[in-house]
């Protein structure tokens, strides 16, 4: 199992499958930590239809976790 160090929550194509878990620290000080095959498929359906998927095969947030992904974060 890989380990990703981020400023920010990302779900990106090229880490579909691969088991890595990813540990965000925003800006404000709090943090994260989730497995990204599990935010991917609590994801799934919205951002296939979002433009940046397809556009550049990720999504970023520099703000907080979404809301359908905090069921799977890693304590």
């Amino acid at each position: 199992m890989k380990t990703l160090q981020s400023k920010r929550f990302l779900v990106r194509k090229s880490l579909i499958n691969t088991n890595t878990v990813i540990e965000v620290t925003f800006k404000n000080g709090k943090s994260a930590k989730y497995n990204h095959d599990d935010a991917f498929a609590c994801m799934k359906e919205k951002l296939e239809k979002m433009n940046c998927w397809e556009k550049y095969k990720s999504y970023t947030s520099s703000t907080s976790i979404p809301v359908a992904v905090r069921s799977v974060l890693i304590d």
